[in-house]
C-alpha cells in the first residue's frame, strides 16, 4: 500500500462518552492510519519484536515474496491461523519484509488507552466479536473496495493457542470479500469488468530458537508445587498427564460434576464446556444458539460482558469461565502425544499454566522465530459466478478450500525443516 494512501481523519470524539455517571467505551474503534508512522515503526520492527515479544521473523523465500508481488496492484485479504496472541506482532513485521501497510481487525476490547490509539494509527480497527457488528462490516466493505486494499483477518475468530492444528473457519472472513465483489459487480457492465480480489493465505508456526528441556522442567515443577503434586516419575510427558488430570478433576470439582470414570478425557472436557457456556449464557439471560461453535457463544457472552460494564464478582467469575472456554476450546487428549514436538509441549503447558494461575495470556516461554509460509493466491472474482448462483453453498466451499490450504502448508513446514 503505497505511503501515499488517503490518511484518514482523525475522530474528534472522546474515547469514552460519559452518561449517567458512568463511563462507557466507544461502539467502534476506526482505522486512522498514519503511513510516515507506519514506515518509522516497520523499521525497527524486527529488533522491537526480538526485545518486547522474544521472536524473530524467520527468513522468507523470494519465491514465496514473489506470489505477493505478482499480485501487488490488486486488492488483497491476507488470511492467517491464529496460535498465539502475538500473531498480530508477527503479522506486522511480515508487512515490513513485504515492504507494505496493512489494515486489521483487531478485538475492541484492545482499544484500551495510549495502546488503543496507537495501534488504530498502525492501521487497526475494532470488531465485537460474537455480535453482528455493523459499523466494524461496514468499514471492512468500504476498505474491500479500495484499489490498494490490504486486509489481515484472522479466520478462526480468536486464537488457538495451537502450533499445529488450524480450527474451523468463520464464513464471514469469505463473505465480506465476496460481497465487496458482488456490489461492485452490480455496477459493472460484466464480471470481466470487476477488479481482481485476492485471497493470500498464510500459514504461521514458531519455533523455539534451542532446546527449552529447562523450561519445561520448570513449568512442570511449578504446576507441580501449586497443585502439590508429588512427582512419581522423571518422564516428562507422564508428569503433564498427573498435571492435567489434577486440573480437570479440580474443574469438575467446581461444577460439582461427578467424576465419571466411564468416560475419557476428551469426553470429560467436551461435558464442562458444555457446562461452563450453559452456566455463562444462563446468567445474562441468552439464548443458546447450538448451531454455532462454542467459541462465538463466548465471544457473545464477553461482549456483553463489556457492554454491560458490571465489575462485580459475579461478573468477574463470568469472564473467567469464558476466558477458560478459550483456553480449552481447541484441546483434546492425545495433543502432545500424536507429535511430540517441544512446542506442542509448552503448548499444553501454557494452558493449564492459564488456569491453574488465573492468567489471561501466559508471556512466551523462550526467543522462538515466527515462521509463515505464503501460498499461492487465490482471486475470489473466479468464484464470482458461482457466489451469485449459491451464496451459502460458495462461501462454505472457500472456506473449506481456504482452511485446507493453511493446514496443508502447515503441515508441510512441519516435515520439512527448510521451508522454516
Amino acid at each position: 500500500m503505497a505511503d501515499s494512501q488517503t490518511v484518514r481523519s482523525v475522530d474528534s470524539a472522546s474515547t469514552s462518552l460519559v452518561s449517567d455517571g458512568r463511563t462507557h467505551q466507544k461502539a467502534f474503534y476506526p482505522p486512522q492510519q498514519w503511513p510516515l508512522m507506519i514506515r518509522l515503526v516497520q523499521s525497527v520492527s524486527y529488533p522491537l519484536a526480538q526485545v518486547l515479544y522474544k521472536f524473530r521473523l524467520s527468513s522468507i523465500s523470494e519465491v514465496q515474496v514473489g506470489r505477493v508481488r505478482a499480485v501487488d496492484n490488486a486488492r488483497l485479504v491476507f488470511i492467517c491461523n491464529h496460535p498465539t496472541m502475538e500473531d498480530g506482532i508477527s503479522l506486522f513485521v511480515l508487512s515490513a519484509r513485504l515492504g507494505q501497510l496493512f489494515h486489521y481487525i483487531v478485538a475492541h476490547e484492545s482499544f484500551q488507552g495510549l495502546m488503543g490509539w496507537f495501534i488504530q494509527r498502525l492501521g487497526c480497527y475494532s470488531i465485537r466479536r460474537g455480535m453482528g457488528d455493523r459499523a466494524s462490516i461496514s468499514e471492512t466493505l468500504t476498505l474491500l473496495k479500495q484499489s490498494l486494499c490490504r486486509i489481515v483477518i484472522f479466520p478462526e475468530g480468536g486464537c488457538s493457542y495451537q502450533n499445529d492444528t488450524v480450527m474451523p473457519f468463520r464464513p464471514g472472513a469469505i463473505q465480506l470479500p465476496m460481497s465487496a465483489l458482488a456490489q461492485q459487480a452490480k455496477k459493472a457492465a460484466s464480471l470481466e469488468d470487476v477488479s481482481d480480489l485476492y485471497v493470500v493465505p498464510l500459514s504461521l508456526k514458531y519455533r523455539y530458537l534451542s532446546p527449552v528441556h529447562r523450561v519445561i522442567e520448570a513449568t512442570l515443577s511449578r504446576l507441580e508445587a501449586e497443585l502439590m503434586i508429588s512427582a512419581s516419575s522423571k518422564d516428562p510427558y507422564h508428569r503433564l498427564r498427573q498435571v492435567a488430570h489434577r486440573v480437570i478433576l479440580a474443574i469438575e470439582n467446581e461444577a460439582h460434576l461427578p467424576h465419571d470414570q466411564s468416560l475419557d478425557w476428551n469426553q470429560r472436557i467436551h461435558r464442562l464446556r458444555q457446562v461452563f457456556i450453559q452456566k455463562c449464557e444462563a446468567a445474562l439471560d441468552l439464548a443458546p444458539n447450538l448451531n454455532v461453535p462454542i467459541r462465538e457463544r463466548v465471544y457473545r457472552v464477553q461482549s456483553m460482558l463489556e457492554e454491560a460494564e458490571i465489575s462485580d464478582d459475579r461478573s468477574k467469575a463470568l469472564y473467567w469461565d469464558t476466558v477458560r472456554l478459550l483456553n480449552f476450546d481447541a484441546i483434546y487428549d492425545g495433543y502432545v502425544a500424536e507429535s511430540p514436538t517441544q512446542e506442542r509441549f509448552l503448548d499444553t503447558l501454557m494452558r493449564l499454566e492459564r488456569e491453574v494461575f488465573h492468567l489471561e495470556h501466559a508471556q512466551p516461554k523462550a526467543p522462538r522465530k515466527a515462521c509463515f509460509y505464503i501460498g499461492e493466491p487465490i482471486n475470489l472474482k473466479d468464484y464470482l459466478a458461482d457466489y451469485q448462483r449459491d451464496r451459502t453453498g460458495t462461501i462454505e466451499q472457500l472456506a473449506e478450500q481456504l482452511r485446507n490450504i493453511v493446514q496443508t502448508n502447515l503441515d508441510a513446514m512441519n516435515r520439512d525443516a527448510h521451508m522454516l
